[in-house]
């Protein structure tokens, strides 16, 4: 799994940073974290074929966080894409889609495009991971997101074997949880299975004030905060209804997260030393984040 920054900046884009957007590649899929001006161009920059993604999550209606789906969905329809395309957004999402494909000359596509309220508690739940919404404390409706991986039980190999059992299909029937029979014993998947094995867990804190919702669900997660602001500009973060480089590190802290991605930072700030130095005194394990910096999850 991989987590690709392609843009890192708050409200206005400069010559170094764009709008925010994350995407998340997972095996054969990209899904994307919101969509600010510019996406398309950086995801062609990137690794992350934007004919691969199949959700987009939108965390609110702040316009550095969605004015770039009219042109993603265009360049999707001029690509010649046929797959359909979920959208996921707060209460109105399926208005302003709507909006969006009126504008100008209507969009030449050839695939339907599914827009999905989102809430607090929301569940995306799929094969192989499922996605959490949360409600976070931002000046507009917004949602924090929360990827986490679906893992099996670990197969205990040898500990099979010590019962007598024969690697195939029996392997498999136990896996799914069935009881087998070897003679006159019952073998119980409970005998040949152990904990449930690792998964990948990401948070998406989207623009908020430090929060209750995100510090709960950040355990043991790549957790990715917004940082708009250093120590010294509290006052302005608490007016806009953002975060601190320190807020977010205590966020992590406290949280029990693995690493700390500081996203969403000011343009004011030519140099993200202050940022990541202050969040580091607090949380060791801190990157701030840059377009296109991509990161690969190991476990």
């Amino acid at each position: 799994m991989e987590i690709i920054f392609l843009g890192t900046t708050a409200a206005v884009p400069s010559s170094k940073r764009g709008h925010v957007a994350i995407a998340l590649k997972y095996h054969d899929e990209v899904i994307l974290w919101d969509c600010g001006e510019g996406t398309q161009k950086q995801l062609i920059k990137s690794n992350a074929s934007y004919m691969k993604i199949k959700k987009i999550f939108i965390t609110h209606f702040h316009g550095d966080h969605f004015l770039g789906l009219p042109g993603l969905i265009q360049t999707l329809g001029f690509m010649g894409r046929v797959e359909p395309l979920h959208i996921y957004g707060p209460p109105g999402v399926g208005k302003i889609v709507r909006s969006i494909l009126k504008l100008g000359r209507p969009f030449d596509r050839n695939f339907e495009i599914f827009t999905h309220r989102i809430y607090d508690g929301f569940v995306l739940d799929e094969k192989m991971y499922r996605i959490r919404c949360v409600r976070v404390e931002h000046s507009a409706p917004a949602f924090g997101l929360i990827f986490e991986e679906k893992k099996d039980r670990e197969f205990l190999v040898e500990k099979a074997l010590e019962l007598g059992l024969k690697p195939g299909p029996v392997f498999s029937r136990l896996q799914r949880g069935e009881t087998v029979k070897l003679g006159e014993k019952e073998i119980l998947p409970d005998d040949v299975l152990g904990d449930i094995k690792p998964g990948f867990k990401v948070v998406y804190s989207s623009d908020t004030r430090p929060c209750k919702n995100i510090e709960q669900n950040c355990k043991d997660a790549w957790l990715i905060h917004e940082s708009t602001f250093d120590s010294e500009s509290e006052e302005n973060a608490r007016d806009a209804g953002h975060s601190t480089c320190v807020d977010a590190a205590k966020i992590a802290k406290n949280g029990g997260a693995r690493k700390l991605f500081l996203i969403h930072i000011s343009p004011r700030y030519k140099s993200d030393e202050i940022l990541h130095r202050q969040a580091r005194d607090i949380f060791e394990n801190t990157v701030v984040t840059r377009d296109l910096m991509m990161e690969r999850l190991k476990l």
